[in-house]
């Protein structure tokens, strides 16, 4: 986790997106890279249905909004006693670029050559983080991303919980995750009744965890009347984690807009930092 991308751009999420992304600096030496996030104008508004960007904010003045975005990013590392970046290798840094185009697929293609990319949980109220840069991390990238919640988390990667399904998805952020996980003092590998894939089972995976030096240990639930996801999320809580691991978008992003799934619910309702991967 030695290279940090944090897309930057106006919205109420943002602060947590930076405190998170300070969080892991600090537990790794990061460097932590910003840049403006902007959509395309003329195709954000087809492609972001949970956005509650207008058109007009849309279309407002590029350079003004770079210029905002990296006033933001940049006063808050200074703030915070995060270092300019000189060189790699030189501890908790960052810097800006400044070259990046308009279009949320630069966060999916730009993001290929950083160890995590950091974004706020999006949300349906005005001036909450957007969806499109989520999806373009997740689907494009081929990077971990780790969700910031809407208030400034304390911590990040003390105390785990693994939402282990048995699926793909989940094996791979599971191993994007190690370095998290081998600093970690607790981790949870959770599995819930009714919601695994044909896989490994939380045991087994607790234990290949544990013969690569990480304190794992499995527990299993029963659904009862609540969803997998509202169980997940009460677990974290229960237990006190500050990081949700999460496969993202074991479904079907079509079915689970129609049905409903863990990852949509995890995404609309999570209160900690999740780790996600597709």
């Amino acid at each position: 986790m030695k290279t940090l991308l944090v897309p930057t751009e106006e919205h109420d999420g943002m602060a947590a997106v930076l405190a998170a992304a300070r969080l892991v600096a600090r537990r790794f030496d990061s460097y932590i890279e910003g840049f403006p996030a902007k959509p395309g104008v003329g195709n954000f508004v087809t492609l972001d249905p949970v956005s509650s960007m207008t058109i007009q904010l849309a279309q407002e003045n590029g350079a003004e909004a770079d210029r905002k975005a990296r006033i933001l990013f940049e006063s808050f590392m200074q703030s915070h006693d995060v270092s300019p970046a000189p060189g790699p290798g030189s501890g908790a840094s960052y810097a800006w670029f400044d070259q990046a185009p308009d279009g949320d697929e630069f966060v999916g293609s730009y993001g290929r050559v950083f160890d995590l990319i950091i974004l706020g949980r999006p949300g349906r109220d005005e001036h909450t983080p957007r969806m499109t840069p989520l999806e373009a991390a997740l689907f494009e990238s081929g990077r971990p991303v780790l969700i910031a919640p809407p208030a400034p988390p304390q911590s990040v990667g003390s105390n785990v919980l693994i939402a282990w399904n048995g699926s793909t998805e989940q094996s791979r952020s599971v191993a994007f995750a190690k370095p998290i996980l081998r600093k970690a003092e607790r981790v949870t590998v959770l599995t819930v009744e009714g919601a695994m894939t044909p896989g490994p089972t939380g045991e087994q995976a607790a234990r290949h965890l544990q013969r690569n030096g990480i304190p794992a240990q499995a527990i299993h639930l029963s659904a009862g009347k609540r969803s997998a996801g509202e169980i997940i999320l009460d677990q974290a809580g229960a237990l006190g984690c500050d990081l949700l691991i999460k496969g993202a978008y074991t479904q079907s992003r079509l079915r689970q807009m129609i049905f409903g799934g863990v990852t949509r619910h995890v995404l609309a309702n999570a209160t900690l930092p999740v780790l996600m991967a597709h």
